[in-house]
């Protein structure tokens, strides 16, 4: 009798920890807050996940797609000033959907309202399942081997190693995104910070050159001029801008997001490319277009002819960069987890909130497990290859979201009102340059393809089948099925029970 009721007593206890902490996070337990993702992230925030998310390794590693395409200096600081353009007009029609559909998810989100769950769930299985954590994969891959290098001087860090240090990353910035948003947007403003300023050290020393007559180099000189090559260039420059719609995947964690969102969209996606474009200049002040097809780290070749005893800083500075760029991966994509799974087109597990941190931990973990798995993949530059099309294919889908609404849902509030004109020349470019590419690369475009068609039969059995015929109820028996939906729901109330999470209120 005594045990029983110790174990009461030690099973009330709980109880009451459990309630106090949930009544902590809703702010005293008076009835003030609600378990949900809180607006905690201000227009600088917002400002710094974007910018964060686009700049990564890139720009310092190797801009050799574009001038591979185009064939000449000048041709190519045009296609990088259209690319940065064009990503401008696809984050303004961003603006009017994110201020329109306040969702987290972003272009998920979008399709999802317009076009419903089968289009919107390609989106999310794709993008979810493959791009994301395998672009995270990537960038942690390179943050590790730049940090590795100054041990490696002569040669390759060891692959183990690079691996081991990708995971490490990954482990802690997993860990600072389920502690607090606070904390992940705090290291997004920092570590933007600094690649921010090691572009503007590179764009003063080109701009010095540049006084000083440095403009050889500065031609249209075996300039292309077929079509296939001009849409690959533009392929190239687009990818470099990855990362501007960013930010409406978090949105409801921005604060007033009518106001910030699309100041946040207009100041990013400016700031990003003058600096894209100044720091290709001051690369070609210096280095010759054979020297920059032939460098493996542009950046790094350039800092070693022009600043000496201090060229090391620019590995440093790429180092951060990417450290900066896998966090606004796992940032945003961890919210794509959620709001799929808020759609019930993803486990439930992945819907709920911790109670404590009013963090998506579920969706955070799940997306550091996936990329941590394909860092055991030998070549997951190729899947990323194969699929890329289809990035820009979900986008165009999603601006086309704009003009169909418009005509469907004209009463909607829009508190943002783009010019038609802008969505319609988007999705032409859109057409242009997904079209164009898979007509060059058939190859990789149908390995592209077979990748997205994967989603048809998960679809299918997974969330449309929902009235099971009485064949399959009497094939699998009752009892199986009853067993089945038990494990599972007890699987999911343990996890609960692990990470302290609840379903998040329905707003």
């Amino acid at each position: 009798m005594e045990e029983e009721a110790l174990n009461k007593d030690e099973m009330k206890q709980r109880k009451d920890s459990l309630k106090s902490a949930k009544d902590e996070a809703n702010g005293g337990g008076d009835g003030g807050g609600d378990i949900v993702l809180k607006p905690k992230m201000t227009l600088v925030n917002g400002i710094t996940v974007i910018v964060g998310s686009i700049i990564g390794s890139g720009i310092f590693v190797s801009p050799t797609g574009v001038l591979i395409n185009t064939g000449s200096v000048n041709m190519s600081l045009i296609v990088w000033i259209i690319s940065g353009l064009f990503s401008m007009v696809g984050a303004y029609c961003y603006a009017e959907l994110g201020t329109m559909i306040k969702k987290s998810g972003a272009d998920y989100a979008y399709i999802m309202e317009t076009f419903g769950p089968f289009l919107a769930f390609i989106r999310l299985w794709i993008e979810c399942m493959i791009v994301r954590p395998c672009s995270q994969a990537i960038v942690a891959l390179t943050f590790s081997v730049y940090v590795l290098k100054p041990f490696f001087p002569e040669c390759q860090p060891p692959e183990d190693a690079a691996r081991l240090l990708a995971v490490c990353c990954i482990l802690v910035l997993t860990f600072i995104n389920c502690w607090d948003v606070k904390w992940a947007t705090a290291v997004q403003d920092i570590f933007t910070y600094a690649k921010l300023l090691a572009l503007f050290i590179i764009i003063g020393a080109g701009a010095y050159f540049l006084f000083q007559g440095n403009t050889e180099h500065f031609t249209f000189d075996n300039t292309k001029t077929e079509v296939t090559s001009l849409a690959l260039s533009f392929y190239s420059g687009l990818f470099a801008y990855n990362g501007w719609n960013y930010l409406n995947f978090i949105i409801e964690e921005l604060k007033d997001p009518v106001k910030n969102l699309p100041r946040a969209i207009a100041i990013s996606c400016t700031l990003v490319t003058v600096v894209y474009v100044f720091t290709n200049v001051s690369f070609y002040t210096i280095l010759s277009p054979e020297e920059v097809l032939g460098s493996e780290a542009v950046a790094v070749t350039f800092a070693d002819r022009v600043f000496g005893m201090f060229a090391w800083t620019i590995p440093v500075f790429v180092a951060l960069s990417t450290f900066g760029a896998v966090n606004g991966i796992l940032l945003t994509s961890s919210r794509l987890f959620y709001a799929g799974a808020c759609e019930g087109q993803m486990p439930e597990i992945l819907t709920m909130i911790q109670i404590q941190r009013l963090t998506p931990t579920p969706a955070v973990l799940i997306m550091a497990l996936l990329s941590m798995l394909y860092l055991t993949v030998s070549d997951i530059f190729a899947l990323i290859n194969y699929v890329g099309f289809a990035t820009w294919l979900s986008i165009g889908a999603a601006v086309l979201c704009l003009p169909w609404l418009r005509w469907k849902q004209p009463k909607l509030n829009r508190p943002i009102k783009v010019n038609l004109i802008f969505p319609i020349l988007y999705l032409i470019a859109t057409v242009f340059v997904t079209v164009v590419p898979m007509i060059a690369s058939p190859v990789e475009t149908g390995y592209g393809c077979l990748m997205i068609l994967s989603s048809i039969p998960v679809y299918c059995i997974f969330i449309a089948w929902r009235n099971k015929p009485k064949w399959f109820n009497r094939t699998m028996g009752k009892r199986v099925l009853a067993s089945v939906h038990d494990c599972v729901r007890g699987f999911t109330q343990s996890l609960q029970k692990l990470m302290m999470v609840v379903r998040p209120k329905q707003k």
